[in-house]
């Protein structure tokens, strides 16, 4: 039996997804299923400005109702595991 740890849940949900988000741009042409490839954007961009650092950072997520399946499939096969 594999120990499971954080860091493979994190790879499990990057490419559960990484699966749905391509699944979902597959399907973008199919008019009929368009409530499951239409995507809400997610945007967060912290800045500062200290003198002596700097940064500016942008973080974007768009998520569809195929990423989420796609996220909840891989949360179960890490429980399988």
């Amino acid at each position: 039996m594999m120990k499971k740890n954080f860091g493979i849940l994190l790879l499990f949900i990057l490419i559960g997804m990484l699966a749905g988000a391509l699944v979902s741009r597959w399907l973008q042409p199919v008019p009929g299923l368009a409530f499951l490839t239409q995507t809400s954007k997610l945007a967060w961009s912290p800045a500062a400005d200290l003198l002596v650092l700097s940064y500016d950072l942008t973080i974007r997520i768009e998520i569809s109702l195929l990423s989420i399946i796609g996220l909840i499939i891989a949360i179960w096969l890490y429980r399988k595991m």
